[in-house]
């Protein structure tokens, strides 16, 4: 609570709190309309109807307009006040969720490969959502009921004495505690639906994002029965849920019925001994049936402040996940004046029992090419992984033109880098936008010299809707190829000193690869680029070659030095010669 009131009353915004004050204020002149004027007039009006005096007619219209009018100045002001507030709630639900976004793309590449993206945003959506909620049921519900209580407590005491006072607080008493006792039961079934809830969509979002890998095996059935398992779970406990509410309903209707009756017999009894009249006893049923409106209102805004509580602890729970990678205090920018890259004595794993870089030491001198070779699993990624800093050495450091890169600002370093990666996810918006995304507030103009230096300009204007055609979820509308070239087309705008390649034409065929190889040459020109590759006839005019094997160094030089050596290395390359000696074979045999 202490986290969620500064959006309530933020600090930076004067006018929203004079938003806040104004809407208590309604609130409090609708209480006062509603508890005061509305039940005093009617009742003074039914005390002249019954005394049957004619000359009182005309005070007994006018209090009947008395009565009216207060009772339409209550919905009025109530929705004045809705009006007045809804920016307060809709500015703090924006800020709330502006800081948990950012925050998770601050968050390491560790955190995001854990957690399922459809869960993250269900809490995201569910946190968000809720604090409008509570602050609406806060200011608006909770607080107007305790200074209802206190109305109507005060007009009791002064009319009918303090019996009235003490049955009514003894039945209030035990409405509020039956209500706590029930909604905290029902909490639990609702944290229980909350959790089958997010499993079945995150289930969903997984399976569907999946969907290629789900036809590839014949799956479908598979992850129908899945989330259908899920499904089957989470209607059990809407189930479960619903019930509990009509027990609920039922408990806090007996009490207020109990209530009512016997106040209006006190009353009653009060009108049999001359001590009340007709009116006082039409005053007491209008203020209880007024006070029974918030308070049958009570187990519904308890259980929603609670599940709302439920569902920002959760967001706060992403917004407390500490940043594994952070900028130092006061760290400047990182300013490439050669871009020589050194990886000295570099020790990392991703599980602190299993390390995967057993100190290596790399240079890269401005203007080269490195290339990174080696069988699967031997660390290449990572080196680029750390290069980003997305994880941070375990020891050892990197460096850029002598500079340890922990020392600068990650935004700084990581516009100084450029990656064409094996694997280029693309937007599901426009192409234009994709190869756009490598420079913000590039020109139309430079995002089309982009893509003729990509090769793809061709491709693009025989496209119906031209740079405006849609990509599709994560570019499947393009071939392996394209997409490749809308990232090379992105790295281009970006133009940054430093590149990595990350493999990026092993999943193409040879003809592509071949047409792309030729653009990568053209992109690396001048640039100091790390060139991470499977195969080894892709980096042979590479400056040096460094063959990493169980996260070791195990050779380094140029490629005719490595052949001679006879070597892992030379190893490999025999290796892949063969293979590509028999793909004519096997095709013809086809």
């Amino acid at each position: 609570m202490r986290r969620f009131l500064p959006y309530l009353w933020p600090a930076d915004a004067p006018g929203l709190r004079l938003r806040v004050a104004g809407s208590f204020g309604l609130v409090l002149l609708s209480i006062s309309l509603t508890s005061l004027v509305m039940p005093l007039a009617f009742g003074a009006v039914v005390d002249r109807l019954a005394a049957g005096r004619e000359a009182e007619v005309a005070v007994a219209i006018a209090l009947v307009a008395a009565y009216v009018g207060a009772r339409f100045g209550g919905v009025l002001l109530d929705n004045l006040r809705n009006a007045l507030f809804e920016a307060v709630g809709q500015d703090a639900t924006r800020r709330l969720a502006e800081h948990v976004f950012g925050h998770l793309h601050g968050l390491s590449l560790r955190f995001h490969l854990a957690r399922r993206t459809g869960a993250v945003t269900k809490v995201i959506e569910r946190g968000s959502k809720s604090i409008d909620t509570m602050l609406y049921f806060l200011l608006f519900n909770i607080a107007p009921t305790f200074v209802q209580l206190g109305i109507v407590g005060v007009l009791f005491w002064t009319k009918f004495g303090w019996e009235l006072v003490a049955v009514t607080a003894f039945m209030v008493v035990g409405y509020v505690w039956y209500t706590k006792v029930m909604t905290e039961w029902r909490t639990r079934l609702r944290e229980q639906w909350a959790e089958h809830d997010t499993a079945a969509t995150a289930r969903a979002v997984d399976s569907l994002l999946n969907f290629e890998t789900v036809k590839y095996f014949n799956a479908e059935a598979r992850e129908r029965r899945s989330y259908a398992a899920a499904v089957a779970a989470l209607s059990r406990t809407t189930v479960k849920v619903e019930s509990s509410l009509a027990w609920l309903n039922v408990g806090q209707s007996l009490i207020t019925n109990l209530m009512m009756a016997g106040a209006m017999a006190y009353a009653v009894w009060g009108w049999s001994q001359g001590r009340v009249s007709v009116g006082d006893v039409v005053v007491v049923n209008t203020l209880l049936a007024q006070l029974f409106r918030p308070l049958d209102l009570l187990g519904m805004v308890y259980r929603t402040i609670r599940q709302g509580l439920t569902d920002m602890a959760a967001m706060f729970d992403l917004i407390d996940t500490p940043a594994e990678v952070t900028d130092r205090p006061g760290a400047p920018d990182l300013r490439v004046s050669r871009g020589h890259v050194r990886f000295e004595d570099v020790r990392f794993g991703y599980e602190p029992d299993r390390e995967i870089l057993h100190g290596v030491d790399l240079d890269v001198p401005a203007g080269t090419t490195l290339a990174v070779v080696g069988p699967s699993g031997a660390g290449k990624s990572t080196l680029s992984r750390l290069l980003f800093r997305f994880y941070d050495p375990t020891a050892g450091r990197i460096t850029i033109d002598g500079r340890d890169i922990r020392e600068v600002t990650q935004d700084s370093l990581r516009r100084a880098i450029g990656i064409v990666p094996q694997d280029s996810v693309l937007f599901n918006d426009t192409i234009g936008y994709n190869i756009a995304y490598g420079r913000d507030g590039a020109e139309p103009a430079e995002v089309a010299a982009a893509a003729r230096g990509a090769s793809i300009d061709g491709l693009i204007e025989a496209l119906p809707d031209g740079y405006d055609a849609r990509v599709g979820e994560r570019g499947l509308k393009l071939s392996g190829g394209e997409k490749q070239r809308v990232a090379i087309a992105r790295t281009l705008l970006k133009n940054p000193p430093i590149l990595i390649l990350d493999e990026a034409t092993s999943a193409l065929d040879s003809r592509t690869e071949a047409a792309i190889q030729d653009t990568l040459r053209e992109l690396s020109a001048q640039r100091t680029t790390i060139t991470i590759a499977h195969r080894l006839s892709t980096v042979v005019d590479a400056d040096q070659i460094v063959v990493l094997d169980g996260g070791r160094v195990a050779e380094r030089g140029r490629h005719a030095e490595l052949l001679r050596r006879g070597g892992l290395y030379a190893e490999m390359w025999a290796r892949q010669q063969a293979e590509r000696e028999e793909e004519p074979v096997a095709a013809a045999a086809e």
